[in-house]
């Protein structure tokens, strides 16, 4: 099996079997975003306890892309700081705007790595971004409820 191979596995994978779908409760944040470009969509609780991302919860429809990119950046970001999760947001969307020419850090990005070759067709970027953005926006959401 090649790299390309695997990396298709790890998205089937991730769309078969979502991880942390279905909206739950407690939430401090809730965002519904759209890709118009394909018609994802998607909403996004996201719960914190302190600076800590508790939980994080989703439903939505679209492509295999876009629903397995929210299953792997829920368990990459649930249980970590609003801090690291926002500077993986950063570094993920640097490698999907890179057209393949940024080899990410495999023990950062785990099976998020699998989104590298996505990034080399620019009309699934969208995808891949779709969950992230949302993540990000209710991360905002949920920290200036705080202040």
């Amino acid at each position: 099996m090649n790299i390309d191979e695997l990396y298709q596995t790890i998205i089937l994978d991730h769309y078969r079997e979502k991880h942390h779908v279905g909206l739950r409760e407690p939430y401090e944040a809730q965002v519904h975003h759209v890709n118009p470009s394909c018609g994802d969509e998607l909403t996004l609780r996201a719960h914190l306890e302190g600076d800590t991302i508790a939980d994080v919860s989703y439903d939505g429809v679209g492509c295999s892309i876009s629903q397995a990119s929210t299953s792997v950046m829920t368990d990459l970001v649930i249980g970590q700081s609003v801090e690291h999760a926002l500077a993986l947001y950063d570094d993920f969307l640097e490698m999907m705007q890179s057209k393949g020419e940024i080899s990410p850090d495999e023990n950062r990005f785990e099976d998020a790595i699998a989104f590298a070759g996505v990034s080399k067709f620019p009309a699934r970027v969208k995808c891949a971004l779709l969950s992230w953005a949302a993540l990000r926006d209710a991360l905002s959401q949920a920290t200036s409820k705080e202040s």
